[in-house]
């Protein structure tokens, strides 16, 4: 074969590897080089989400029956999220235990690897419905619920009524008084919890994301 006329470009290989220096070669390196920043991004994203927009819950137990089951997991909404009565919400231990002195550097880091859900937090969240806001006087009279008086009804209770007494109280500024489902069976702010301060509300459930057999909105 002859050579090629001076100026005469020459198909290439594609089963050739890149030389040295090509623009292929150049390239890969360039990607190689910002995929440590693409994952730290990524990170942060997730991270940023996660505290501040949206968050996965694991149910671990029937308290919340049947409106939850153990197993479920939903999403938690919490841009700019004000409680309401009725709304299924997420909430940080009322009564937590004393941290440990990780110090500034260690904090920092439990804190970003509790955000990346690399560490559990030292003391679980809960998950109930809010009953009454604040000022609201509450009552449980034969299984009935009353709030201010007057009767509320609650179509998301099923099985057996709880029928034990209870109050009537007010719930504190600033705090909401807070229930399992199932009644029967719910550390809730009838026992235990107490009243809960909306400082410590971390967003409202709005859906079942897990099972697929139980995926649905929250009302």
């Amino acid at each position: 074969m002859g050579k090629a006329p001076p100026g005469a470009v020459r198909p290439a290989d594609p089963g050739a590897p890149p030389e040295p220096g090509s623009r292929t070669d150049r390239g890969l390196l360039s990607f190689l080089r910002e995929v440590p920043v693409l994952i730290v991004l990524a990170f942060a994203l997730a991270l940023l989400l996660k505290t501040f927009v949206v968050q996965a819950f694991y149910i671990p137990s029937g308290s919340m029956e049947p409106t939850l089951m153990p197993g479920d997991r939903v999403l938690v909404e919490k841009v700019l999220y004000h409680p309401h009565r009725g709304d299924v919400i997420v909430f940080q231990d009322p009564h937590p235990g004393t941290p440990p002195d990780r110090g500034l550097i260690g904090g920092f880091l439990h804190w970003l690897s509790e955000g990346l859900g690399l560490a559990r937090p030292p003391d679980e969240d809960f998950i109930k419905r809010v009953i009454g806001m604040p000022g609201d006087v509450v009552e449980l009279r034969r299984g009935e619920l009353y709030v201010n008086g007057r009767a509320v009804p609650e179509p998301y209770l099923h099985g057996p009524p709880d029928t034990r007494p209870y109050g009537p109280v007010r719930v504190p500024a600033g705090s909401l008084f807070v229930l399992g489902d199932n009644r029967l069976n719910s550390n809730d702010s009838r026992f235990g919890l107490g009243f809960v301060p909306m400082s410590k509300v971390v967003g409202k459930a709005f859906v079942i994301i897990w099972p697929p057999s139980r995926m649905g909105w929250l009302r």
